[in-house]
């Protein structure tokens, strides 16, 4: 009976220190485990006071008015007049630094370019004169410098950096008849530009400087399809000056903050 009372409290003796033992492995387990390893008060707290001030200062949509400048480069700027754009642009805002923008602009320039009977462009056989209409349509990325640490006045112009893909349409409209179909080519942008904030960040204007690459069909051909009197077929003259180039634009902008 004593050897039987002995092995009972051997045995309660054991789990005793079998639960004790496992409860201080359990205590250094649950102090050197940190589930939140990966969790940065501070980091949060900046993302917090990021989303705050978005929301109290930022804007989530501008829709604008454009009215400029159009000008060429190259042999477009011998043979198209700069002139007068205008158009608008909408702009939605991902936080206070990124923004998509959706714009349309149209222009028309007046246009004169001579057609020649010989390669030596010695006789002239048309004097072509009228307009020009092109439209553009862009889908744009704009970049807003982030101006914490300059001074009130620098921080309130709200500088940015664009870029953007297009569609151009040009069409002509002469004096005398050519084989001309409304080009549509595709094109890139890259400008910049400054927002000043208005009534109380209500509305703001703007000023704005683009340039457009764009290759148009017929910008590698040094010459321009003529229908002339006893030929059946048309005849490629020389053109000067050549049609071929870029576009640029300088742009005053009012809009309306949502």
């Amino acid at each position: 009976m004593n050897l039987i009372k002995k092995l009972f409290v051997a045995i309660l003796l054991s789990i005793s220190l079998f639960h004790q033992h496992s409860y201080a492995q359990g205590t250094d387990i649950d102090e050197g485990f940190d589930p939140f390893a990966d969790y940065n008060e501070n980091e949060q707290s900046a993302e917090e006071e990021a989303d705050i001030n978005f929301f109290k200062n930022g804007r989530f949509l501008t829709l604008g008015l454009m009215v400029g400048y159009r000008g060429f480069t190259d042999g477009f700027s011998q043979a198209y007049s700069a002139a007068p754009a205008w158009g608008f642009q909408f702009s939605y805002f991902f936080d206070l630094q990124l923004a998509t923008s959706l714009s349309y602009s149209i222009s028309d320039s007046s246009v004169s370019f001579k057609s020649y009977n010989d390669d030596s462009m010695t006789s002239v056989s048309e004097v072509y004169t009228g307009n020009v209409n092109i439209q553009t349509f862009d889908l744009n990325l704009k970049y807003y410098f982030n101006t914490e640490n300059v001074t009130r006045g620098l921080a309130d112009l709200s500088p940015y950096v664009l870029f953007g893909v297009g569609q151009f349409t040009r069409t002509y409209n002469l004096s005398k008849s050519l084989p001309l179909t409304p080009d549509r080519p595709f094109g890139f942008k890259i400008g910049t530009g400054i927002e000043i904030p208005l009534m109380r960040h209500k509305a703001y204007l703007g000023l704005q400087a683009v340039y457009h690459y764009v290759q148009f069909p017929d910008e590698n051909n040094d010459r321009i399809e003529e229908e002339k009197v006893g030929q059946t077929e048309p005849v490629l003259s020389p053109v000067s000056p050549r049609l071929k180039g870029d576009i640029y634009e300088l742009s005053t902008i009012i809009g309306i903050n949502f």
